[in-house]
């Protein structure tokens, strides 16, 4: 008896939570601006340029749904989150949405309560090295000391793989990814472990970053997507489609630069449901008939934001691999706009 209603509590706290959960679209209209949580400062990912404005790869998430329901790419307030207190900033209703590096997982899913609305970064875990160490492979590892972020999967990742390999290492536990840089550069850890976008992007703020590199391992799946609470499908489905929608635009050929002539109307059915020319998939969501047209123009489709934040041709330089289109050999896919 004493089970049953143990968990008859916990069913009820979690209705609890996603009844609170519910109405997120009408609170971000009555405020007037979007609350998205973001990490504390990844450059190419969310951090805030020498004016203080954010800029980055998973800031255009949030600024491509800010302009889907309100109108303006601008009506976003940032919040800084670390990998220990995002979770809590999305729970308790102090943020709308995550969109921070953050990991696809059964437990993160299911367990925490949050609805992954799809996912914007394929990624792995990796190892950065300075040259000079000497390694050229991750199993040759035993014994370093390893700066890694906690509250995340890089900590149980880094477990398994050292476990697995029999290796033994001395964890360095940091908070922010300023703090892994700045502990790593100060020889604090041999080691620095995570994403390998975020690897990417850190070396590349280095003075000297050739004297340092990647490893070629990648021990793990780094799905990375926005999330949202449980309990509110109507917001859950905004966030969702307004990725969808930039993903669907570079597969069409909408970009920034035809994106007005586009909206005009075109021979192509599903370019003008998403533009908003034909039918009515705004109104289903409870938004505007322009609303994909809205996120789109802020930053353009999805390779448009890639290319512009992390792309090849910036410092962080990383190469489309499996987030290329899934037309072009690699994962990104957003399902039909009909």
């Amino acid at each position: 008896m004493k089970k049953s209603v143990f968990f008859g509590t916990l069913a009820a706290a979690g209705l609890a939570a996603g009844f609170a959960a519910a109405g997120t679209l009408d609170d971000v209209k009555a405020n007037g601006t979007l609350k998205c949580g973001v990490t504390t400062g990844l450059v190419g990912f969310a951090a805030p340029d020498a004016s203080g404005k954010w800029e980055g790869f998973d800031v255009s998430v949030c600024r491509a749904v800010a302009a889907a329901v309100l109108g303006d790419g601008e009506k976003v307030e940032f919040v800084p989150t670390t990998g220990q207190t995002r979770f809590t900033a999305l729970a308790s209703g102090e943020i709308d949405m995550l969109a921070r590096n953050t990991t696809w997982t059964f437990s993160r899913d299911v367990d925490l309560k949050f609805t992954f609305v799809g996912v914007n970064y394929y990624d792995g875990q990796g190892f950065m090295v300075r040259k000079d160490l000497g390694v050229s492979s991750a199993t040759e590892l035993d014994g370093a000391t390893v700066c890694i972020q906690t509250g995340t999967t890089t900590e149980l990742n880094l477990a398994d793989y050292f476990k697995a390999n029999n290796m033994s290492y001395e964890p360095v536990p940091i908070e922010t990814n300023a703090e892994a840089q700045q502990q790593y550069l100060a020889g604090a850890c041999d080691v620095y472990t995570t994403d390998a976008s975020g690897l990417a992007a850190t070396r590349a703020t280095f003075e000297d970053a050739d004297a340092h590199m990647v490893l070629p391992e990648i021990i793990s799946k780094e799905p990375l997507g926005p999330l949202v609470r449980h309990g509110d499908d109507q917001w859950g489905d905004i966030v969702r489609w307004t990725l969808n929608a930039l993903i669907a635009a570079e597969e069409l050929g909408v970009t920034s630069a035809n994106l007005e002539e586009m909206a005009k109307g075109t021979n192509n059915p599903e370019i003008n449901r998403l533009l908003g020319t034909e039918g009515d998939l705004g109104g289903m969501l409870g938004l505007g008939a322009t609303w994909a047209k809205d996120a789109i123009s802020v930053g353009g489709n999805y390779g448009e934001v890639f290319a512009a934040n992390i792309g090849e041709g910036t410092p962080i330089a990383l190469a489309r691999g499996l987030n290329a289109q899934w037309t072009q050999g690699g994962l990104i896919y957003s399902p039909p706009f009909r």
